[in-house]
């Protein structure tokens, strides 16, 4: 597995992220603190999905069935409606 590597802007050394917080399902703030003892140095960076590089191996029909099972029954009914009429 590939692990994201963050750089401290301060003195180039390796940092950790020691929070993230979701905005968005494609925006999260990253709160970072540098390793080098001697720096200290704690920070806050964005992380955003640019782009689409390989469509997911998960078929329309699943995204559909796990929207589906996160709704309420009126959601559901109400998304039956909708495909009814598409």
């Amino acid at each position: 597995m590939r692990v994201s590597k963050v750089i401290c802007t301060a003195c180039n050394s390796n940092a950790v992220i020691k929070k993230t917080v979701r905005k968005h399902r494609e925006l999260s703030d990253l709160y970072c603190s540098c390793t080098n003892i001697e720096c200290g140095h704690t920070f806050k960076m964005h992380l955003s999905f640019a782009s689409t590089i390989s469509p997911s191996a998960i078929s329309q029909e699943e995204m559909v069935k796990s929207v589906a099972n996160a709704l309420t029954a009126d959601g559901r009914q109400m998304m039956l409606s909708l495909l009814q009429q598409a």
